[in-house]
């Protein structure tokens, strides 16, 4: 376990905020619920110890009988994953202010995953000049996500 009390995060509009005072295990979801909650292929989820929220409330759904997923009611960034029966919180680890420090470690419920997600890190990269547009166009973007 990762311990440091300089561990935070938040939504991408920063209306909401947390720290952590460590992380746990780092993985990737596959079931189809995570894929539908992120909008994506998997969820990329870390055990959180010490949770406190220090700006903003998420707003909370119950998306089964046994958890709640937080979300950000202003931006809609996912934000976490909390079971009722063990306490259990994970972060979405996306949005961690540093998301090196969370790695995956496993891959849950591998059996839902999409059948192309294997593949994704032998898909070809663009040619130099599509790479040049897309750093063209990146370095005129002007953000407006919180940190």
């Amino acid at each position: 376990m990762t311990r440091n009390v300089d561990i935070t995060g938040g939504c991408q509009c920063g209306a909401v905020r947390y720290r952590v005072a460590s992380l746990g295990r780092s993985s990737v979801c596959h079931c189809r619920m995570c894929q539908r909650a992120f909008g994506a292929f998997y969820a990329p989820l870390v055990i959180v110890k010490g949770l406190q929220w220090t700006r903003g409330n998420r707003r909370l759904f119950k998306s089964s009988n046994v958890s709640q997923r937080g979300f950000c009611g202003k931006c809609g960034t996912p934000l976490s994953l909390e079971n009722f029966d063990d306490d259990e919180v994970e972060i979405a680890t996306g949005t961690l202010d540093n998301p090196e420090r969370a790695p995956p470690t496993l891959q849950i419920n591998h059996r839902y995953a999409c059948s192309f997600t294997d593949h994704i890190g032998k898909l070809p990269e663009p040619d130099e000049n599509t790479v040049a547009g897309n750093d063209a166009w990146n370095a005129a973007v002007i953000s407006f996500q919180k940190s």
